[in-house]
């Protein structure tokens, strides 16, 4: 098979020139390309062009030594690799660490979790001779120890007659709620089962409020606020607001303050009230005053005349009431009262007295007319 005669040509050269320049000079990868077909006679198949390089860059190539790429020339001998002269010795760098214990301690349950748990049983009663208290106690248990707010922390609550705590040994504060009737106490548990009675020295206030003549007052007008015994009004504390007539309240044994209010507006009495343990003291106040229910007509008994403003003034000018509608009602202490309405601008007037007990219907005729002020004519509730 005849071979081309210019890869002879290109053999001969190779062969001829030093290592450095057949790396430089030569294009090796134009005969890579070829293949070995085309190198020793590729037949009648055309060459595939290869890789160029131009005349012009190749001075701009780098010699394989400086930028040490593996040279081409084959290895005649073994080169020695060179170590470093002097390694010296590796070694680890200075750190400061803050002082530390000689040993850290095991992190041990304590005897308290391993060992099972004793119980702390509590019982309430009115007196020191009464019987347990059956039902409506709040017990809370806390920790003796404040935490980081400054308050006791709850450890356990129950509402039993008879509480029981399963806790581990160590000192709390207790607090046991009967009604508005209350103790707190320190309680030191030692471990072993305990069983403690609690006496509250508490009893319980029964409220309800009659008029002069006898007569019973409507429960949905009346109410009582119960407050602290003092001498000074300021200086007393509200301890139950709003409540009912006939409700037993549960009290601390001691003096208490009791308002009646009979209606919204004047209609209150004051009394002290003592509340003795491990009774129901019952207490009933008496009002004088009555219901009132207001009424402007064209004439006596006549039909009411509606969108009519009424404003209710004692008899030094003070304001008492004022309201608007066809005839409203209030419950107004016993004393003299100066009535006022007004309607489609015009002002009447009346001065009427109220009696303990008799609940009427005023009236105002259209023929009463006044010159009172406008500013004493109220606009509603």
């Amino acid at each position: 098979m005849p071979i081309d005669t210019r890869v002879l040509m290109a053999v001969g050269i190779a062969l001829w020139m030093p290592a450095p320049a057949v790396a430089q000079d030569i294009p090796i990868p134009s005969l890579l390309d070829r293949g070995v077909r085309g190198v020793f006679g590729g037949g009648d198949k055309e060459r595939e062009p290869g890789a160029y390089v131009s005349p012009s860059a190749a001075d701009l190539v780098p010699d394989a030594r400086e930028v040490g790429a593996p040279s081409l020339r084959s290895l005649q001998r073994f080169d020695p690799i060179a170590l470093p002269a002097d390694p010296g010795q590796l070694r680890a760098p200075s750190i400061d660490l803050p002082g530390l214990p000689a040993y850290a301690p095991q992190n041990m349950p304590s005897r308290d979790m391993i060992r099972s748990r004793a119980t702390l049983t509590l019982e309430a009663r009115l007196t020191d001779d009464g019987e347990s208290i059956p039902h409506g106690l709040i017990w809370r248990l806390f920790s003796a120890i404040p935490g980081l707010d400054g308050r006791p922390s709850l450890i356990a609550s129950s509402e039993s007659n008879i509480a029981n705590f399963e806790v581990p040994t160590g000192s709390y504060i207790l607090h046991v709620a009967f009604g508005r009737a209350g103790l707190v106490r320190r309680i030191d548990f030692t471990g072993v089962k305990t069983r403690e009675v609690v006496v509250l020295d508490a009893g319980g206030l029964r409220l309800d409020a009659l008029v002069s003549d006898g007569s019973e007052i409507d429960a949905s007008k009346l109410t009582f606020d119960i407050y602290t015994d003092a001498e000074i009004e300021s200086e007393r504390n509200l301890v139950a607001g709003d409540v009912p007539p006939s409700k037993i309240v549960r009290l601390n044994a001691g003096t208490y303050h009791v308002v009646s209010n009979y209606g919204s507006i004047n209609a209150l009495v004051r009394a002290d009230i003592r509340v003795e343990a491990g009774k129901v003291t019952d207490a009933t106040l008496q009002h004088r005053a009555a219901l009132m229910t207001m009424k402007l007509v064209r004439e006596p008994g006549g039909e009411a005349l509606a969108d009519t403003a009424w404003s209710v003034t004692t008899a030094s000018g003070d304001i008492v009431r004022q309201s608007v509608g066809a005839f409203p009602s209030m419950v107004l202490a016993e004393g003299e009262y100066v009535l006022i309405a007004k309607n489609r601008d015009k002002v009447y007037q009346r001065i009427f007295e109220v009696q303990s007990g008799h609940n009427v219907d005023v009236e105002v005729l259209t023929s009463s007319l006044s010159d009172a002020p406008d500013a004493l004519i109220g606009s509603g509730d």
